[in-house]
């Protein structure tokens, strides 16, 4: 079992990234596999409602010349996605904004390529609109059939500066019991 977390914060080693590695070496403790995809702050185009993905069924969006058709093929062959995000004015990143339309309506268009996968969110945050970002990312799972996990609080830690999360130890414990949640449903799907 594989699950890539896709890490959307342009800060390489940021919190949101702090938070996806506590998530990752939980399920790894699990025996579930992992990788984490930097796609924070690289040039990608958002969906233009071309419905190309529709006509061409390949599994592929129209737009070319960004890595996003990278990234969906590696959500299409996992069997857990994990999709992270910083706060930016109560929302997310451009970077999963794009990667969440695009990846869903081609999933869509070609039969439901994410269905009944596990997905979780991890948002990082300074201090507030971090349930908007959690909303946003679980929409794409909740539209696309997936099975949404959950931890013991919402799946978000608190920090402004990088490594700030390091100290919130209730956002800490909520990703490694993400991380339990989400390896206990994988082995449950694939038994």
């Amino acid at each position: 079992m594989k699950v890539v977390a896709f890490n959307a914060s342009p800060r390489k080693e940021g919190n949101t990234m702090r938070l996806l590695r506590i998530v990752c070496d939980t399920l790894e403790e699990e025996g579930i596999e992992t990788e984490i995809v930097h796609i924070g702050g690289k040039k990608v185009n958002g969906c233009i409602a071309c419905m190309k993905c529709a006509e061409t069924l390949d599994r592929r969006c129209a737009i070319t010349g960004d890595p996003v058709n990278e990234w969906m093929e590696k959500m299409y062959a996992a069997d857990g996605i994990i999709i992270g995000s910083p706060t930016y004015f109560a929302d997310l990143t451009t970077e999963a904004k794009a990667l969440i339309d695009r990846a869903g309506f081609v999933g869509l268009a070609n039969g439901g390529l994410l269905r009944r996968k596990v997905g979780a969110a991890v948002v990082a945050v300074r201090r507030a609109g971090a349930i908007h970002v959690y909303d946003s990312i679980n929409h794409l799972f909740g539209i696309s059939e997936m099975v949404t996990v959950g931890s013991t609080y919402w799946n978000l830690g608190m920090g402004l500066e990088p490594g700030d999360v390091e100290s919130d130890q209730e956002g800490r414990q909520t990703m490694i019991d993400l991380g339990k949640n989400m390896a206990w449903v994988l082995k449950k799907l694939n038994a």
